[in-house]
């Protein structure tokens, strides 16, 4: 049997590919800042873990240089047998429980935990969503960050998947 490739999805980005304002940092009404439902297939065996880094790849460096990614959302060690995280999952993994208990969220490119939604000066970013299966739970300490997340991923990922959405 042929195995399947890791795949990832969010039913709340739809195929013309659009961010819901609700996920951004203007919001939408009273909702705003909300992380976006996940949903992935196709995990392979030998994964330990799930990592997701989210980043706003066209982000300007500054108002003359090029652009580089800014991280919105780095989430590590989530168990390979979960199949998703639910909207609004971040700031919650404790209050949910069970499987969600020891996925431990990272710092972004503000310097906080969590998801934080992209709020660019202009429209026609794309914020690329990144899932890392790992053959191993990574011991990554109190301050998650995306660089620590990737020098301790060197040699460990098993599988990637890869979704990208417009602002």
């Amino acid at each position: 049997m042929a195995q399947e490739t890791l795949k990832l999805v969010s039913p709340s980005i739809g195929n013309e590919g659009r961010l819901p304002r609700k996920y951004t940092g203007d919001g939408q009404g009273a909702r705003k800042d909300m992380s976006p439902p996940l949903e992935w297939y196709g995990v392979p065996e030998e994964a330990q873990s799930l990592a997701l880094v989210v980043e706003d790849v066209d982000a300007p460096a500054d108002s003359d240089g090029p652009g580089v990614p800014w991280t919105h959302w780095v989430v590590v060690n989530i168990p390979s047998g979960l199949r998703g995280l639910p909207e609004g999952f971040s700031g919650k993994e404790e209050a949910m429980g069970g499987e969600y208990a020891g996925i431990k969220e990272g710092n972004n490119d503000w310097k906080v935990p969590g998801w934080r939604g992209p709020k660019p000066p202009t429209s026609g970013h794309h914020i690329r969503f990144k899932l890392y299966a790992l053959d191993q739970t990574l011991r990554l300490g109190n301050k998650v960050t995306k660089e620590r997340l990737v020098d301790s991923m060197d040699g460990h990922v098993v599988g990637e998947a890869e979704l990208v959405a417009m602002f």
